[in-house]
Formats: structure tokens, sequence, C-alpha cells
């Protein structure tokens, strides 16, 4: 390929249009700085908001969030995929950051379900700037990224599975913390509220099938267009 190092492995199909979009294309390293800065200085704007006097989360709560955490690590991720060559990178990066895909558009759809509220459509840009960051223009970026951007290395079945274990993790934390403290991160997920635990119960099974619906669509994604840079046989 043109220009660019080349990746591991190598791309045999398709040459013209995996040169175009290859990870290590100046245009795309920008955009991914750009949106990897906005990202995080979203969440330093919501860290400082958060000891504002009045501010109804603090800043132990606010990182108690999937959306701040899963914002966090994917900030540090894009900067770092955009300051050093795919070629300098573990083969385990293409997953992971398969995983934030996964992760980042359960958060848009999570908040535009359940959290967002009533009055405000899914669709609205028309938002506090730091939540527009991070339930919109972040899912919609990785997921163009995961789409388009030229990748090569494969994820076996078990690849969703795996990225399941966070979230499962994280819903855990959310309870045992709740029942510690009296604070559930999500209201979904508050045992006190309307209904007790058989609606929390419920509310959270259908977003876990949800959560591993959406892992498997991303894991197919990923694996489709790494096969239209390499050949079946290869990794």
């Amino acid at each position: 390929m043109s220009g660019v190092p080349v990746l591991d492995p190598p791309v045999e199909r398709h040459l013209g249009f995996n040169d175009a979009l290859h990870p290590d294309r100046s245009w795309i390293r920008l955009l991914r700085l750009a949106v990897g800065a906005i990202v995080l200085v979203a969440l330093v704007q919501k860290t400082y908001d958060a000891t504002l006097p009045g501010s109804d989360v603090d800043i132990f709560q606010l990182y108690s969030e999937f959306t701040v955490q899963s914002n966090l690590v994917l900030g540090i991720v894009l900067i770092a995929s955009a300051s050093r060559p795919r070629a300098r990178l573990p083969e385990w990066w293409d997953h992971l950051f398969g995983a934030l895909v996964f992760y980042l558009v359960m958060t848009g759809i999570i908040y535009a379900v359940l959290v967002a509220p009533p009055d405000e459509p899914w669709w609205s840009w028309d938002m506090y700037w730091p939540q527009l960051a991070h339930h919109r223009l972040a899912p919609l970026f990785v997921t163009l990224d995961w789409l388009l951007v030229t990748r090569t290395v494969r994820g076996t079945w078990r690849r969703p599975i795996v990225w399941l274990g966070y979230p499962v993790a994280f819903l855990i934390f959310s309870w045992v913390r709740g029942a510690v403290d009296g604070w559930y991160v999500y209201d979904f997920l508050d045992p006190t509220l309307d209904g007790g635990w058989p609606a929390a119960l419920t509310t959270t099974a259908q977003v876990l099938v949800a959560f591993l619906v959406i892992a498997f669509l991303v894991h197919v994604a990923g694996n489709g267009r790494a096969a239209l840079a390499v050949g079946h046989g290869r990794r």
C-alpha cells in the first residue's frame, strides 16, 4: 500500500479501497485526535460542573457512570490511535476498539431509551454539550470508524462474550454500591423505585439481551470489514 505501513495481517483484497481508508492516513488520524480530544474535554467539563454548588451528582458518582467510564477509555484510545502507526500497536488493539464501539453504541441506545428526558427526541442534538459529545458524537464516530477504516484482524466467536465482561461487572458493582449507600447510577437499576426488584430485574434482563445482540452485531461487522481486506483463510 502506498505511503503507509503494512498492516499485520497484510491487506490482500481491494487494495485501492483499503489504501484510501488505511488507519494511518493523516485525515483519519486527525479525525480520531479531534474526536478523542472533544470526548476528554467534555469529561473535564462534566467533572468541573460536578463540583459546582447545586450539582445533583458528585465526582465519585459521576465516574461511576457507564457513559463516563467508557468515554474516558475511548478518548485515550482514539488519541493513542492517532498518535501511533497501527503497526506499532498490538494486535489486540482492534479487539479493544471493537469493545469500545459496542459500549458506546449501547451508551447511545440506553440514553435514548431509558435515561433521556421523556420529551427529548432520540435524534436530537440540542442538549448539554458534554452529553452531546458522549451520547451522540462518540457513538456515531466510532461506529463509522469500525465500519469504514481498514482492519485486517478478525475476532473469534468468543469475542462478544469477552466484551460482555465489563458491562456485567459494572452491573454487579452498581447494585452492590446501591445496597451500601442507597445511590444507584441509573433509575432502571434502582429496586427502591416503583416496581421494586421485579421491575429492576426485568428491565436489566432486557438491557442485557440488547447488549448481547449489539455485541454480536459489532463483532460480525468487524469481521466483515476485515474480510474486505484479507482472504478468508487469514486470521
